[in-house]
């Protein structure tokens, strides 16, 4: 049994004191944001707490599905380094980016190169360091697990916190599911915007989402895991033996008792049993300002 623990949104605070220079940009919005809104449901220690307490439950490996910053700045990026190396090695965590972590032109080039041994296959090829989705998908295999990591990060005009995949990548991750599924292992798809149909509002969606269903429908997964709503969500999309589970996480910082649900994280405890899989989700987080964390769901999963 591989027990996988999945996080996402950390919108790592506090943020560092922005040069002039770099608010010149879409980055004044997302600053204004922070100290008006976010500074406060996200402020807290919760975030600590969270991580402390998933570390308890012993995972086998931990799935970060983006938005590790808020504006991108590079104090954020390093500080966002430091994050990760305390949660866990390299091996044991993997990562994929989300549009905080794209804010600018150029940012996530500087999140790939400091973040790249959390988000590099376990056999990574040479690729091209101008195309920023050039080396997704990546795959790392765990236990008779495949866990693929899917970019959709862009940076996305003010206003807007799009997300695409891209022709070329779907391209890749059909071949790779294809190739995942004949070897019979349990494929994870790791996405920062979620693929099913109405997901979150338009100027926040995944642009190609159709895309990627067409993908799934074709060459299958066991599972995905996304991020980027900021709330828990359980959907399915259509596979070639029967519908795809989709499964979303509040962002792992946020306060409880405000619009968006307290900090959590999922644990999906995934083994075979007489040759057909199966999945075990716990959720565990923050219910109300005042309680610790606790388990707030836990049940299987349905698994085509």
């Amino acid at each position: 049994m591989l027990k996988l623990a999945h996080l996402s949104d950390p919108h790592l605070g506090p943020l560092p004191d922005p040069k002039l220079l770099q608010l010149f940009s879409k980055r004044i919005l997302g600053y204004l944001n922070w100290r008006r809104n976010r500074s406060g449901s996200m402020g807290g220690n919760h975030l600590e707490q969270l991580v402390s307490d998933m570390k308890d439950q012993s995972p086998d490996h931990i799935a970060v599905t983006g938005d590790l910053v808020n504006i991108a700045l590079p104090l954020e990026i390093i500080g966002a380094r430091n994050w990760l190396e305390e949660v866990g090695s390299s091996h044991d965590v993997s990562v994929v980016p989300g549009n905080h972590d794209a804010y600018v032109p150029g940012a996530l080039k500087k999140a790939r190169a400091a973040w790249a041994e959390y988000m590099t296959g376990d056999q990574p090829d040479a690729v091209d360091t101008n195309d920023e989705q050039a080396e997704f998908p990546y795959v790392r295999r765990r236990d008779g697990i495949a866990i693929i990591g899917v970019s959709t990060a862009r940076a996305s005009a003010p206003w807007f916190a799009t997300g695409r995949v891209g022709s070329a990548q779907a391209k890749r991750l059909r071949a790779l599911l294809t190739e995942l599924g004949q070897e019979g292992l349990f494929r994870v798809i790791m996405i920062h915007h979620p693929p099913f149909r109405n997901a979150t509002h338009w100027h926040k969606r995944l642009s190609d989402a159709s895309r990627l269903r067409a993908v799934i429908k074709t060459a299958g997964a066991e599972l995905i895991l996304h991020g980027h709503t900021h709330i828990d969500s359980r959907a399915f999309i259509e596979g070639p033996d029967g519908p795809v589970p989709v499964i979303g996480v509040p962002s792992a910082t946020n306060a409880p008792g405000g619009k968006k649900p307290g900090a959590r994280y999922n644990l999906f405890s995934i083994e075979k049993d007489q040759g057909k899989w199966q999945c075990r989700l716990q959720e565990r987080g923050f219910t109300a300002a005042d309680q610790p964390i606790s388990t707030i769901a836990d049940g299987n999963i349905s698994i085509p």
